[in-house]
């Protein structure tokens, strides 16, 4: 008999929980990405990115369904928090993806805090997302600006011997970012970065700048991404300077955004990044393999980065036991996810919402007929404060056009 009463109470437990998980419901994300506007195509690729995932685990994670709502934010801050406001007010969304640029993420932020909504970063590398400026509720699965550029700095110093640098940037905060992290740290080892231009966005004609290129410097270091990176790269080697003056960059720069695009003008180049997709991996050859069979193209650091949020949401989920209701719990294990299998390579989180993961030093090579960037050295679990004190680091400006200051100019 009491064997029976038990056997009655066990049911009674499996059913009750049984029917706790099924009242949950799916958990609604909502993501933030441009789908009109220049910045469309890198739109896509986030939104293509994290489908793949979700259709890898058969739209469900941590024991329940997904339900994924997509808006445009057509890459303005204002459109932004107005998408935000929509999925979280109508649509219930309980987490946010994205959004792709820094005007659009710092937008958010106080909303984002306001509404006490988890929301995971892929792409935005500004500085201080994960910062002075970060938010309680944003984890950021990308990099920082600073992060790629950081051991960069030394490497071409000690490994390419060039001392003398001059720096052609996009003039917009990841332009000065980029160049001002790899500044800071190739000054550090030695070098002296002669010369700072900057490009406005959207620029046509190089020709001005290419002209007033000082020739006694070993090496063009370019901070540019998309379309500027494009043209810049094409009219460089029209100008004859290609193999006068080497170039060499920030990761985007030959991003497989980029690259897809490239010709042999992009020989040579070599930059620093936490992706490639050319990184020969299992987790990223299947992948790449994955990502190619679905949507035709190779993918970038866009696709990848969203990819990757969905193994830090999943290992989350699976720990709260798909309670995302649960605010601070499901935060608190998303900040101690430990990644190992994503495409990129292993990921764990600091104490600022920020991965701590490896940086590939990559040069463009012909391989089987196309354009890749090729791993030749790895920097494994690098921080975005590389190996400054987080405290003394904050207590600098962020990197500006002006921060460093250029002494050798």
């Amino acid at each position: 008999m009491i064997a029976v009463r038990l056997a009655l109470a066990l049911a009674l437990i499996l059913a009750t929980s049984a029917v706790a998980a099924v009242d949950r419901g799916p958990i609604r994300i909502g993501m933030l990405v441009p789908q009109t506007g220049p910045l469309a195509a890198n739109g896509k690729e986030m939104e293509n990115g994290f489908r793949l995932y979700l259709e890898e685990q058969g739209q469900r994670i941590g024991g329940r369904e997904i339900k994924l709502f997509v808006e445009d934010t057509e890459a303005k801050p204002a459109t932004a928090l107005t998408k935000a406001r929509a999925l979280i007010e109508s649509q219930s969304v309980q987490l946010l993806v994205g959004p792709l640029s820094t005007a659009e993420a710092y937008a958010l932020l106080p909303y984002i805090d306001a509404r006490k909504i988890p929301t995971l970063s892929p792409t935005v590398a500004a500085e201080d997302l994960t910062q002075r400026r970060r938010g309680q509720y944003v984890v950021r699965t990308g990099w920082s600006a600073g992060q790629p550029a950081h051991p960069f700095g030394p490497w071409v110093v000690e490994t390419l011997k060039y001392r003398k640098i001059a720096i052609v940037a996009q003039d917009f905060a990841f332009g000065h970012e980029s160049s001002a992290a790899f500044q800071r740290t190739f000054e550090e080892a030695g070098g002296q970065v002669m010369q700072k231009l900057f490009a406005p966005l959207g620029t046509a004609d190089y020709g001005p700048y290419l002209a007033r290129l000082r020739r006694d410097v070993d090496a063009v270091y370019a901070a540019a991404a998309g379309a500027d990176a494009l043209r810049f790269v094409r009219q460089y080697a029209d100008a004859g300077l290609k193999e006068r003056l080497p170039l060499i960059g920030s990761g985007n720069f030959t991003d497989e955004h980029v690259l897809r695009n490239m010709d042999d003008t992009a020989l040579g180049i070599v930059t620093a990044l936490h992706y490639s997709a050319a990184l020969a991996t299992p987790a990223n050859q299947r992948f790449v393999k994955a990502y190619e069979a679905r949507f035709n193209q190779m993918p970038s650091y866009y696709s990848e980065g969203p990819y990757a949020a969905g193994s830090a949401l999943k290992a989350a989920l699976d720990a709260v036991g798909g309670e995302i209701e649960d605010v601070p719990k499901f935060l608190a294990a998303l900040r101690k996810v430990n990644i190992t299998d994503a495409p990129r390579g292993p990921i764990t989180f600091d104490d600022y919402g920020h991965p701590i993961q490896n940086i590939y030093v990559r040069r463009v090579e012909r391989v089987d007929g196309k354009l890749q960037n090729t791993v030749i050295h790895t920097f494994p679990r690098v921080s975005q404060f590389w190996t400054y004190k987080p405290d003394d680091y904050l207590k600098n400006p962020v990197y500006s056009r002006d921060w460093p200051p250029c002494k050798a100019c």
